[in-house]
């Protein structure tokens, strides 16, 4: 995003701790800029954030991936990637159906990591 001048990174944290380490992380690397830090539960954080999404990253409570998913559903890009962490875990497997099952707008394959990462398409349906 430095370099093309282009993008811009939202995150959200519940932990105010650790809010306050990533923010200073992102202070000393000199990314202020192209980075905010909400804090917060992703559920209310989250529902201010504009859009298009053009990548979104589920790395957060497993049970929460889905409701996240379907929260910022309506501003994801045609072609935004997501990237659901930790698929192989049990309190994914709801997230996983849903993004593989085509009539739901995804086109989603497994990437057979430790613990497993699910990458998704959203295809605009």
């Amino acid at each position: 995003m430095h370099d093309n001048g282009i993008g811009h990174v939202t995150t959200t944290e519940l932990s105010a701790t650790k809010v306050k380490a990533a923010r200073a992380n992102i202070e000393a690397a000199g990314f202020s800029d192209l980075v905010t830090v909400l804090e917060g539960d992703a559920l209310t954080t989250l529902g201010a954030v504009g859009g298009p999404i053009g990548l979104a990253l589920l790395d957060g409570w497993k049970e929460m991936c889905l409701p996240v998913l379907r929260l910022i559903e309506d501003r994801l890009a045609t072609g935004a990637l997501v990237v659901g962490d930790d698929s192989t875990f049990g309190s994914m497997s709801d997230y996983v159906t849903y993004v593989r099952d085509p009539g739901n707008g995804y086109v989603s394959i497994d990437f057979p990591v430790e613990d497993g990462t699910e990458l998704s398409c959203w295809t605009g349906r």
